[in-house]
């Protein structure tokens, strides 16, 4: 049977993955490509991994049935509320898992790119935990936009390096990363945030996100006496939280798969981040996948509302679902995700990221039978977007 879960053994998705580095760094990843499966399969680790989700983390998150939000859309919404984890977002799950690897691999300094924030803060928290050097990269104009998070990250003992080529934002962010990787390759460990990268990341981030569709599985099962969903949603920048979300249920030919990516202005306004929409096959940041590009190969500036989805690409994981059309993907401009967010806000008393309201969006383009079960992944809370929203009231 095809599986859309696993990459194979070169790290593809179908035609999307592998690992397209500079032979400075063949060394790094080929360590984690030799090393990653062994070390977060054992014992020992697990059960350090999964006492800190536990007791640290404040795992499981709830699934919370959305009575109101149901009544207005005449379904069955359930919210998995990856917005209650420590650090208010799902980027915890796996910076947590990376640090220990880290640590496991004898690496004491650690970096990392972040574009809303959430992954940086995430981050930073996990090495305050384990004791790890920390430093951030962060796009200029994000810093801007996402202050309250960089404040965190800064408390948190992190040092916060401002990316200043390109658009200063998340794919500029990367970019100095991966150059400071190249630079300190035996000292360091990327904690790369989403399911983006050279081989094994698509997979080692996919891996510590699938607990948030692991807990979906048992939690309906409790609720509603069934595992499976009809209908799974999630947004799609980069793809961590929805490669969680779907992880389970990809291979589940039954559960219907929706991708809610940013369209900014518009697919066709030269201001999107819509990858499936816009992008074609390409290499960017160490895998082969869907990137917005010129015909000769020059990466388009990406653009939305939300920091954490103002991305060129997608991760290997979710072009394979995409081209194989296993997913729906819809593209969901900027004004109707802040119509979302308000909603969701006002009738159900929960301010989401700005990234999770494309997901809610999606309730505006498309139906549901009053029957069927749906679930949408709250992937962070809105704390870090206020400024924005306080701009529209």
């Amino acid at each position: 049977m095809k599986t859309y879960r696993n990459p194979d053994e070169d790290g593809y998705y179908g035609e999307f993955g592998g690992a397209f580095v500079p032979e400075m760094l063949y060394p790094n990843v080929e360590e984690l490509q030799h090393n990653y499966l062994e070390i977060i399969e054992s014992e020992e680790f697990q059960e350090e991994y999964q006492d800190l989700l536990k007791n640290y983390v404040g795992r499981a998150t709830p699934l919370y049935f959305a009575k109101n939000l149901s009544k207005k859309y005449n379904t069955q919404i359930y919210l998995k509320r990856e917005d209650l984890n420590h650090t208010g977002a799902h980027k915890i799950n796996n910076a947590l898992g990376q640090a220990l690897l880290a640590k496991k691999l004898g690496k004491q300094r650690i970096i990392a790119e972040t574009g809303a924030g959430q992954h940086g803060v995430a981050t930073a928290t996990a090495c305050a935990l384990l004791g790890l050097e920390c430093i951030i990269y962060m796009g200029e104009v994000d810093i801007a936009r996402q202050a309250p998070n960089v404040g965190r990250m800064k408390m948190l003992g992190a040092t916060v390096i401002p990316a200043t080529s390109g658009s200063k934002t998340l794919k500029d962010a990367v970019n100095e990363a991966l150059r400071d990787w190249i630079n300190n390759a035996t000292t360091t460990h990327y904690i790369i945030g989403s399911v983006v990268g050279p081989h094994p990341f698509p997979d080692l981030v996919a891996r510590f996100q699938s607990v948030i569709s692991e807990e979906i599985k048992w939690q309906l099962k409790e609720k509603s006496g069934r595992e499976n969903p009809d209908v799974v949603i999630a947004c799609v920048g980069g793809g961590s939280n929805a490669a969680g979300t779907f992880y389970h249920f990809v291979d589940e030919p039954s559960v219907k798969i929706i991708a809610a990516e940013a369209g900014g202005f518009g697919i066709h306004s030269g201001k999107s981040a819509a990858t499936t929409f816009l992008g074609t096959l390409g290499v960017l940041h160490g895998s082969k996948s869907l990137v917005m590009q010129t015909a000769d190969g020059q990466v388009i500036e990406p653009h939305s509302i939300s920091a954490g989805l103002d991305y060129p690409g997608i991760g290997p994981f979710h072009a394979n679902l995409s081209i194989n059309k296993r997913a729906e993907f819809f593209s969901i401009n900027d004004e109707e995700a802040l119509k979302s967010a308000f909603e969701l806000t006002q009738i159900e008393g929960i301010i989401p990221a700005l990234e999770s309201a494309h997901a809610l969006a999606v309730l505006e383009k498309k139906s549901f039978g009053k029957d069927e079960v749906v679930v949408i992944c709250l992937s962070g809370r809105g704390d870090k977007d206020m400024e924005t929203y306080l701009s529209k009231l």
